[in-house]
């Protein structure tokens, strides 16, 4: 019988009051009772608008269905036809613009927790099946990935199971790009990551780390290599600041090196020498999800006070409103219609204090938001040890500078088209790397177009010289 509740099954959490002292996982998931009762709200449309808002495609009712029926196992086979990696994507997709946004429940009440029931399946799966996946039948050709992140992983994962010899090629000492540095534990634990990766190895899935394009080796040094086609999904990883007096102070961090500090190099953890400063007071400028991770971690790492500084309105505010609601019960304070127009430091050049001037919001600008305009005379100051700015990454230069013939824009993002085809033959890119810093989902969504678009590209060679 469906479940006709306007309301979604609440999905259990941690306190508020305990969570923001740990770093473990914030939401807990749903127990298969809850599952089946949530699973039971899908109608099963048949003009399912909720898998068109999918950039993967899952098969969003055929697997809501096989939840419902308690057939959970089903349910992940499923999902995992489309996407490679389950676990992450129930945890971080910003479900509520895409797949529940299209959802017809959501009209009169509350979407089907798609996001919820795709993280309690994969879950299930890891908790109950030991089976791995299997090589395809190699097919004789050979694909690099420069980048271990979600678009690198779904692009050699969609490969791997077309039979092709991939190799994914990875700076840090961990494979995982923003999944492991950037992302905390307590919204994606990193044996998660992990065990998603070992998914992709059994398939067949060569990963090198420590390996810097355009350092250990270049491009063309690949195709020399004998590799026909490469796939760079190197990400957004070079922070951008505001130019503003008193950056080069200590105690100011890009929120990148912040949170590489804390999730990948585990400054958390007494047990790890990681260099990072405790601060009692701390400033975190932006606001999208990454300032919210940040302001979030800066909390658990002991700060008693913690701001959130942002130009525009809760409104305007570009994080996740999951996310926001989590920091707001978190304690975090959020400083909105504020602008920092500089730091001011001690006499030992440490951060004392940020200065910000109030905005008010004016005409729309060009991405369509309401342009913040200055208070002239309203000027005051925050007083804090710590300023982590988080207003936005762009590509690392490396590869552009060591690439010959590989077009970017005035961003240094990698020209490339819908399909990942760049200005280089043979050469294929998506994900940050090619759209500055987006979501998890849509650098996946361009992995798994190119790693197509790359099986078109060796299949026509192929043809092309047997001929």
């Amino acid at each position: 019988m469906a479940n006709m509740d306007p309301k979604k099954t609440p999905v259990p959490e941690q306190d508020p009051k305990v969570r923001s002292a740990n770093f473990e996982e914030v939401t807990l998931g749903y127990t298969e009772e809850q599952a089946i009762a949530e699973a039971k709200r899908c109608l099963n449309c048949k003009n399912a608008l909720c898998r068109k808002g999918c950039p993967v495609s899952v098969r969003i009712p055929e697997f809501i269905s096989a939840v419902a029926e308690g057939h959970f196992e089903e349910a992940y086979e499923i999902i995992t036809s489309t996407n490679l990696l389950p676990a992450v994507c129930g945890r971080v997709c910003p479900q509520e613009k895409q797949c529940e946004g299209k959802c017809i429940r959501g009209i009169k009440g509350e979407s089907v927790g798609i996001g919820a029931l795709e993280r309690f399946v994969a879950d299930h799966h890891r908790a109950h099946s030991s089976n791995k996946p299997s090589p395809a039948t190699p097919n004789g050709h050979k694909v690099a990935v420069v980048g271990s992140g979600p678009s690198g992983l779904t692009c050699a994962g969609s490969l791997a199971r077309l039979g092709y010899d991939v190799t994914v090629y990875e700076a840090f000492h961990k494979a995982g790009g923003v999944l492991v540095y950037g992302i905390p534990e307590f919204r994606l634990p990193k044996q998660i990551v992990r065990e998603e990766i070992e998914n992709l190895e059994a398939m067949g899935v060569k990963i090198v780390t420590n390996a810097i394009v355009g350092r250990s080796f270049s491009i063309d040094e690949l195709f020399e290599d004998g590799y026909e086609a490469v796939f760079i999904g190197s990400g957004a990883g070079l922070p951008q600041f505001m130019n503003i007096p008193g950056e080069n102070l200590l105690g100011v961090y890009s929120a990148n090196e912040y949170l590489t500090r804390i999730n990948l190099m585990k400054a958390y953890l007494d047990e790890y020498e990681t260099p990072i400063k405790r601060a009692k007071s701390v400033a975190v400028v932006g606001g999208g999800n990454v300032a919210m991770d940040a302001a979030r971690c800066a909390k658990r790492m002991g700060a008693e006070n913690v701001y959130v500084v942002y130009r525009r309105g809760m409104e305007e505010l570009p994080a996740r409103r999951e996310e926001v609601h989590h920091a707001i019960d978190e304690g975090i304070e959020f400083r909105l219609l504020n602008n920092p127009t500089r730091i001011l430091g001690d006499e030992n050049g440490r951060v004392e204090a940020i200065e910000c001037i109030e905005m008010a919001l004016g005409e729309p600008d060009a991405s369509g938001r309401r342009r913040p305009v200055a208070k002239e005379g309203s000027e005051f100051t925050l007083d804090v040890d710590a300023v982590i700015i988080s207003i936005g990454t762009l590509p690392n230069p490396l590869i552009k500078s060591t690439t010959e013939g590989l077009d970017t824009n005035a961003k240094g993002c990698i020209v490339a088209d819908e399909n990942g085809a760049t200005s280089r033959a043979g050469v294929f890119a998506g994900g940050d790397a090619v759209t500055g810093a987006a979501t998890v989902i849509l650098a996946m969504e361009a992995g798994k177009k190119s790693a197509a678009a790359i099986d078109d590209y060796i299949r026509a060679k192929s043809t092309s010289q047997k001929n």
